[in-house]
């Protein structure tokens, strides 16, 4: 039954899910003026260019340590994709590097898509770090806010944080072509890239049998803010991605996917990530591609 109180504890549910992964900008402010301050890693990034390091180097939130994308968050390109997992002992030194400790909490930003701050959120909970954040917004609304900025580099103290994979759901390449056809398999890509009828990055156009199109920019506003648990479970659910049922997310290389898989979980919708996603997929010329507007 419908009650005032069932409502309003949907509501309280909502607000800490929201807060426990997105900062407000705000909110991380008066965190940073407190006594337990996050560790700040700013992780712009751009598919081809131009490099987050001199962003950051010109301007970054204070006390930020800037962390590289494709040389920490990611392992070499090759057969498992364009971005496939690090292994654990360079990411957990990489984030060591950060300052990044097992009981400190972490707050991620990037330039304000929260495509490259996702994955920094997804890889550390892959690796077992319980207490990962993405800044809402990311540097634009930090700035919007009015929010103070620095060129200067912190001197970081050495973090102690421990990666042990395995916390959060991850699909392969099999595990993705069985969740398409018995669960949802979502493409993030533009629809054009989905249909084949283009691909900027990756030698063959098309998509998994069975995936269902879902450009990932529908769960962003037009602030670049992620859009309200309530919508985005209402976006997710057309799509056939409710709580309870198996689902999963891919993309071009594993990024802009970890975004989704963040949309899906301020939705109340758990979902593995697909690392390799479509860079993934075709590099064995011997996997199905499909094209056109049905999952096929």
């Amino acid at each position: 039954m419908d009650t005032a109180a069932g409502r309003m504890d949907t509501a309280a549910s909502r607000m800490d899910t929201v807060a426990s992964l997105l900062a407000d900008p705000r909110a991380l402010a008066s965190e940073l003026a407190g006594d337990a301050v996050p560790v700040l890693i700013d992780v712009r990034w751009r598919l081809g260019g131009p490099p987050g390091a001199a962003s950051y180097q010109a301007a970054h939130l204070p006390g930020a340590v800037f962390v590289d994308l494709d040389r920490d968050l990611a392992g070499p390109p090759g057969a498992g994709g364009r971005h496939p997992l690090p292994d654990a002992a360079s990411f957990q030194a990489a984030m060591r590097r950060a300052g990044v400790g097992a009981r400190r909490a972490v707050v991620a930003y990037d330039d304000g898509d929260s495509m490259a701050a996702a994955r920094a959120w997804w890889t550390l909970r892959y690796f077992g770090h319980e207490q990962v954040r993405v800044l809402d917004g990311g540097f634009s609304a930090w700035t919007a806010a009015g929010l103070p900025v620095t060129a200067d580099v912190p001197d970081t103290a050495p973090g102690d944080f421990t990666a042990i994979p395995g916390g959060m759901p991850v699909l392969d390449s099999g595990g993705a072509a069985r969740l398409a056809r018995s669960g949802v398999l979502l493409d993030v890509r533009t629809a054009e890239r989905y249909r084949g009828e283009t691909e900027p990055v990756d030698p063959v156009a098309g998509h998994i049998p069975g995936a269902v199109s879902a450009p990932g920019t529908g769960s962003m506003t037009e602030g670049g803010r992620f859009r309200s648990p309530a919508e985005l479970a209402e976006r997710f659910a057309a799509l056939g991605a409710v709580a309870g049922s198996p689902a999963g997310a891919y993309c071009g290389s594993g990024v802009s996917a970890a975004r989704e898989i963040l949309s899906l979980a301020l939705a109340g919708v758990p979902a593995a990530l697909y690392v390799g996603s479509w860079s993934g997929w075709v590099a064995d010329p011997g996997r199905p591609v499909a094209t056109g507007a049905d999952p096929g």
